[in-house]
C-alpha cells in the first residue's frame, strides 16, 4: 500500500471516529428534550389490557405506563359510555372498538364527539396516569426515563392540546390502553385483522371473591357503569352487585375459552391471560413475562418501581382504591379472606363457580377454612397453557 492511501485510509478512520463522537454528544445534550431513542421502529405493536373493574388493573396499567417506550391510555372508553348513555354495553361496544383503532394509530380526533367545547390533555380521563402525559414532547415535567409523579403531572401538565398529545404518540413504539368495557372478543376481531395495527391482549383476571370485596368498598362510583353492565334492566339494589359479577364471571369464560378453544388464527399467539394473585406473588417474574409477550424490555428503573409498589407495608384501604401506592401486594391479594363476610363470599362463589373452577380459583366451605390463610386458594398453572373439561360439562354451570 502506498503511503499516500495509508494516509487518506488513516484520515477516513478519524473523520469516523470524530463523527460518532459528536453523535453522542449531541444525543447526551438533547436526551432531555426529545431522547434519541424516542423514534420507535417502523412496526409498531398495540397492546390491549383488558380486564374488569377492581381487578388489580390499574397496577398493571402502570406497569406499562411507567414504561419508557410505552405511550398509555387508561379507559378511553369510559367517555363513549359517559357521552352516547346508551341502553347497555352490548350496544356501546362497536363505538369503544372504533375509538381504540383511531388510538392506537394516535388519531387523536376521533375524541371530537366526546369532548366538551373547550377541552385539553385534562379533559382525558384519569390522563395524569399516563406518564407519557408527562413527558415530552407532551409536557417538559418527566424525563422518559424517570418515574412520573401524578402530583405534579396535574399540576403541570395540564393544559397542553390534543396536537402535543398526537406528536407525542408517534414517538413511542408501543401503544398501550386499559380498558374494562369490553365482555367478548369477537368485537375486536376487526382490531385483530387491522394491518395496521400489530394487536396483542393481555386479558388480566382477579379472583372473584377480591374484586366483590373491593368494590363494596368504592360502591357508589360504579352506579353508571353497573346500569350500563345490566343493559338498564331495573334489578333490586341488593342484588346488583351480586348480578354485575355474575356478568364479568361469564365475560371472562367466554374471552377466555375464545381465545384457547379453537381460536381463529389471527388470535393465536396475540392473547395471554394473567391472575392478579400471580403477580401479586412474583410481581418480578410475571411482568417480566408480560414484558417478553409484547416485545418489551426490562429496566433498571422499572425493576425497582415495581418492587417498590409491591412491597410496601399498605393493605389498601377506601381511601386508596383508585391510586397506586405503595402496598404488599400479596397482602392485599388476600384482604378479602378476612374482611368479606362468609355469606357473601358464599354467594359469589355460587354465581361464579365455573368461572372459578375454570380460571383456577377453589371455594372454601365455611368461615373458618375462609380465614386460614395457610390454605392456598389458587391453583397452579403452568404459563401459555390452560386446561380443559369436556364442553358439554362446562356448559351446564351457572357460569
Amino acid at each position: 500500500m502506498s503511503p499516500r492511501c495509508r494516509v487518506n485510509f488513516n484520515t477516513m478512520i478519524l473523520l469516523v471516529v470524530l463523527q460518532g463522537a459528536a453523535v453522542v454528544m449531541f444525543c447526551n445534550w438533547y436526551i432531555q428534550l426529545s431522547p434519541c431513542d424516542s423514534v420507535p421502529p417502523k412496526g409498531k405493536i398495540h397492546v390491549l389490557l383488558l380486564s374488569s373493574w377492581r381487578s388489580g388493573s390499574s397496577f398493571l396499567g402502570q406497569a406499562f405506563s411507567q414504561h419508557p417506550s410505552v405511550f398509555y391510555l387508561m379507559e378511553p372508553g369510559w367517555h363513549v359510555w359517559t357521552k352516547l348513555q346508551k341502553p347497555g354495553a352490548r350496544v356501546l361496544r362497536m363505538a369503544v372498538r372504533d375509538l381504540m383503532r383511531s388510538l392506537y394509530q394516535c388519531d387523536f380526533s376521533v375524541m371530537d364527539a366526546y369532548m366538551p367545547e373547550n377541552y385539553n390533555v385534562s379533559t382525558l380521563f384519569m390522563w395524569y396516569q399516563s406518564r407519557a402525559l408527562c413527558s415530552p414532547p407532551a409536557c417538559p415535567l418527566t424525563p422518559r426515563t424517570q418515574i412520573s409523579n401524578e402530583t405534579q403531572c396535574q399540576k403541570k401538565c395540564d393544559s397542553s392540546g390534543f396536537q402535543k398529545v398526537e406528536e407525542a404518540c408517534h414517538t413511542y413504539s408501543h401503544v398501550v390502553i386499559k380498558e374494562t368495557r369490553f365482555f367478548e372478543l369477537e368485537s375486536l376481531y376487526p382490531l385483530l385483522q387491522d394491518p395496521n395495527l400489530d394487536l396483542r391482549i393481555i386479558h388480566l383476571i382477579r379472583d372473584p371473591r377480591a374484586v366483590m370485596r373491593s368494590r363494596e368498598e368504592s360502591a357508589k362510583a360504579f352506579d353508571r357503569d353497573n346500569a350500563i353492565v345490566l343493559e338498564q334492566r331495573n334489578v333490586p339494589a341488593a342484588n346488583v352487585q351480586y348480578e354485575v359479577m355474575q356478568e364479568i364471571c361469564r365475560s371472562h369464560v367466554r374471552i377466555n375459552e375464545r381465545a384457547m378453544q379453537k381460536p381463529p388464527p389471527f388470535l393465536k399467539g396475540r392473547y395471554k391471560m394473567i391472575r392478579y394473585e400471580d403477580v401479586a406473588r412474583n410481581p418480578l417474574k410475571e411482568i417480566n413475562d408480560i414484558y417478553d409477550f409484547v416485545g418489551l424490555e426490562m429496566t433498571d428503573e422499572m425493576e425497582e418501581w415495581i418492587y417498590r409498589v409491591t412491597h410496601g407495608k399498605g393493605k389498601g384501604s377506601r381511601k386508596e382504591a383508585f391510586q397506586i401506592t405503595s402496598r404488599n401486594a400479596a397482602d392485599v391479594s388476600q384482604a378479602w379472606r378476612t374482611s368479606l363476610p362468609y355469606n357473601k363470599v358464599k354467594r359469589v362463589q355460587e354465581i361464579c363457580k365455573g368461572a372459578m373452577s375454570r380460571l383456577g380459583y377453589r371455594t372454601v366451605d365455611s368461615d373458618k377454612e375462609q380465614k386460614r390463610l395457610d390454605i392456598d386458594l389458587l391453583v397452579p398453572q403452568e404459563p401459555y397453557e390452560f386446561s380443559w373439561v369436556p364442553a358439554k360439562t362446562q356448559l351446564s354451570g351457572n357460569s
